[in-house]
């Protein structure tokens, strides 16, 4: 999720546009001004770049895996205070361990993107770019700028499919839940954490339905973010800190291996096209 869009009207417009058009005004009122007290205790401590950790990791090991992160913040690493803290370095350093292998890491996910811009993020790419696995993090952006989800998941589907054609084998981290996000008040905090959570699903059922494997971030790493916000966000409180980046990228890490035939079996909150269920 990007800083820049949270803070600005993002969350305001979104909650608000989940509310029924038959909502009391007093009820509005009060969802405005949560809005507005959330992007006063935000602000843009980040700015909007990532640290850059594409590099070729383990070099030495030879044969490479190629590597390709794509989405949002998250995907990007904002947050993290150095390029070894990113999510993106973490899945390529987790990758070289297990397979004994060389891992080229390319990010091409940029702050603030929703699914949308991944077609661009993938046209950014060389036409002869061949990725063996492609990991997607996208859907907050979605979510604070009220895009209908049937929308957000067509996007998402069509990047699956292009990542496939060029032989990739794909992993989706589904929507975080925006319920840990503790800055933003209730009511708001719960119409943002429900509106998730349907985008979540969608997604997993669209990424399994074109053949990527799923994580179901709410479930293998949102609690902890929702039990320890001090050391899991970064100081935004809604990006995570590099101790948050390090727990996402080991949640997300079994279903990236399975993708390389590395192993076989994934644990809870884990997907499997033409399985639909945890691995």
């Amino acid at each position: 999720m990007s800083s820049k869009h949270l803070t600005r009207a993002g969350v305001a417009l979104t909650l608000l546009g989940g509310v029924a058009g038959g909502t009391a005004y007093g009820a509005r009122e009060l969802l405005q001004r949560q809005a507005a007290q959330a992007r006063r205790a935000i602000g843009k401590p980040l700015g909007e770049q990532a640290p850059s950790a594409d590099k070729h990791y383990k070099r030495k090991y030879g044969e490479p895996v190629d590597l390709l992160v794509l989405g949002d913040s998250i995907a990007a690493g904002l947050g993290a205070e150095r390029p070894k803290h990113t999510l993106g370095s973490r899945l390529a350093r987790g990758i070289a361990k297990h397979a004994g292998r060389s891992v080229r890491l390319r990010t091409a996910a940029v702050v603030g993107s929703e699914s949308s811009m991944l077609a661009g993020q993938l046209a950014s790419l060389p036409d002869s770019y061949r990725p063996d696995v492609a990991v997607i993090i996208v859907g907050g952006n979605d979510v604070t700028h009220r895009v209908p989800v049937a929308e957000s998941v067509r996007h998402l589907g069509a990047a699956i499919d292009d990542l496939r054609a060029r032989g990739a084998e794909v992993v989706v981290g589904t929507c975080p839940d925006l319920g840990a996000l503790r800055p933003v008040p209730q009511p708001l905090r719960a119409l943002g954490s429900r509106a998730s959570r349907q985008l979540a699903a969608a997604q997993r059922a669209e990424a399994l339905e074109r053949g990527a494997r799923v994580v179901s971030l709410a479930h293998v790493v949102g609690p902890f973010f929702i039990s320890n916000p001090d050391e899991m966000f970064s100081l935004d409180r809604f990006h995570p800190s590099a101790h948050g980046y390090k727990r996402t990228a080991k949640a997300m890490l079994p279903s990236v291996l399975a993708a390389l035939g590395l192993v076989e079996v994934v644990p809870f909150g884990h997907h499997v096209p033409g399985v639909g269920g945890s691995g």
